[in-house]
């Protein structure tokens, strides 16, 4: 991380306080849109005098979707602040040789994230369907079976089926609405799967469904979460995780991170990087001051894109009520994710009948996945893993899984051209990549998470009416926000 980042703000403190699953060609456009962005650490000029309308905290999906919305609108009056050095947020493109790209972060769309698409649409972002054909290779130990999914994970249809039902009654934008919300909040995931008497080999691919949907095992996924998750699907658990047909179905052609580097390259100098917001005072009041490491600036609305663990990294002056305060601080931050790239010089497991898809049993892989381009001129196997069970050392990882694809695939596996890892809880500006949200957290705190405090808009795709969690879900929220600071400067207009 560029150590601009990291140093203490140099603006004075507010009063009373202390400064403090899912997305390779058009490289060449990302990159245009990289080169034409500001550079990093730019010094804020707007005069201390001037008052924007809107500053929006976030350089993600959601806030650039709200940016490029308050301009559309004929708002002008407004700024992007980003900590980080780029844009994307939860999107990254590891760049390849070649000009190609893999993403490290949240990739894919699917059936009904018609938000995203839309904006793909706009954006002219061409898509391309994830490759699935062929052969899923399981792994436990030294065993190894071959089978033909067809798409899926393999996804028990009955447990699937309770689920499914149990979530017509969720709303996903609200969960601590639905009408039995105290009694599916006071159980985990794991607490309701002991209830349907499971085989232990049944038991291993929901442990993996809960891995890689929320980042934890099923002991800490709270059962009225995961069923609002499967809400935001049209209550069908198979169109949530599965390839064909549900939310790992469609991919973009450049990456994820492509649609955040257009939308900014359309901004131009809206956007800040490296500009964290390290104090916001005066929030209740009708000009709100936001202290960054690059200066002061004032607005009359702030929307917060950005995820609430994040706010916490703020200091609000004065305090930010104390059930907003409470939510943020009992936000779950601790599914951080870590995903890999192996690169060969060919798909080459595609000859053999092999889809490139690995899922192993109490091991440091969860799912690893043909991620190649769409014409297949290059083999990508990206890789979902633990960070426990996968050694820290980007060489040591690199071997480790080498030998597990080899396991699977063959041994063409065990020399890859390139490997890239990013463990994003390492991202000092992500902490989380999902939210995992336990039991009893959403009946006890979901009721803050809309409304806005003060002149703070709450945006991100945690915030999200469907979808929450995906990249879709950033792309609503972002509209939605831009939205309400519309309105409610129309009003005192």
């Amino acid at each position: 991380m560029d150590e601009k980042q990291e140093h203490v703000a140099t603006v004075p403190p507010p009063s009373g306080g202390k400064l403090s699953r899912r997305g390779f060609l058009g490289v060449a456009a990302g990159a245009m849109a990289v080169a034409a962005m500001p550079g990093e650490a730019a010094a804020l000029t707007a005069n201390s005098n001037d008052v924007l309308d809107v500053v929006i905290i976030g350089a993600g999906l959601a806030g650039l979707t709200a940016a490029r919305d308050l301009r559309l609108a004929g708002c002008e009056s407004f700024v992007v602040l980003e900590a980080r050095d780029r844009v994307g947020g939860r999107t990254f493109n590891h760049q390849l040789s070649g000009g190609y790209i893999s993403e490290a972060g949240g990739q894919w769309i699917g059936p009904g994230q018609t938000a995203v698409a839309d904006l793909a649409r706009e954006l002219d972002i061409a898509t391309f369907t994830t490759y699935y054909q062929g052969e899923t290779v399981f792994l436990a130990g030294d065993g190894r079976v071959a089978m033909d999914l067809h798409g899926s994970f393999g996804t028990d249809v009955n447990i699937a089926a309770k689920l499914d039902e149990l979530a017509r009654g969720v709303p996903c934008g609200a969960p601590w609405k639905a009408a039995r919300a105290a009694e599916l909040d006071k159980m985990s995931l794991g607490d309701w799967l002991v209830t349907q008497d499971l085989k232990p080999e049944d038991r291993v691919g929901w442990d993996m469904a809960s891995q890689l949907s929320g980042g934890v095992a099923p002991a800490k996924m709270g059962l009225l979460h995961f069923l609002s998750m499967i809400n935001s699907a049209n209550s069908r658990y198979e169109q949530l995780d599965s390839i064909k047909g549900s939310a790992q179905e469609t991919r973009f052609v450049g990456g994820s991170q492509i649609l955040s580097q257009k939308m900014a390259e359309a901004l131009g100098d809206k956007v800040r990087l490296s500009t964290p917001v390290r104090g916001i005072s005066g929030w209740d009041q009708a000009e709100v001051s936001l202290h960054t490491d690059q200066g002061l600036l004032r607005a009359r609305r702030v929307i917060m894109a950005i995820q609430p663990a994040l706010c916490n990294r703020i200091d609000f002056s004065p305090a930010l009520p104390e059930r907003r305060s409470e939510m943020q601080r009992r936000w779950p931050a601790y599914s951080p994710g870590r995903k890999t790239a192996h690169v060969y010089a060919k798909p080459f497991w595609r000859d053999q009948g092999y889809n490139g898809h690995i899922i192993q049993a109490n091991g440091p892989l969860l799912w690893a996945y043909d991620n190649s381009p769409p014409d297949g001129s290059i083999g990508v196997i990206n890789a979902f893993v633990t960070q426990s069970g996968l050694p820290s050392d980007p060489k040591q990882a690199e071997i480790m899984l080498s030998e597990l694809f080899a396991q699977a695939l063959g041994k063409e596996a065990l020399n890859p051209l390139e490997f890239h890892d990013l463990d994003w809880g390492q991202e000092p500006w992500t902490i989380s990549c999902v939210s995992a949200i336990p039991p009893g957290f959403w009946t006890e705190h979901g009721e803050a998470l809309h409304p806005p405090v003060g002149h703070l808009i709450w945006s991100g795709t945690e915030t999200a009416d469907i979808w929450a969690g995906y990249m879709d879900g950033a792309v609503r929220s972002g509209h939605r926000a831009a939205l309400q600071a519309l309105q409610t400067l129309r009003q005192v207009g």
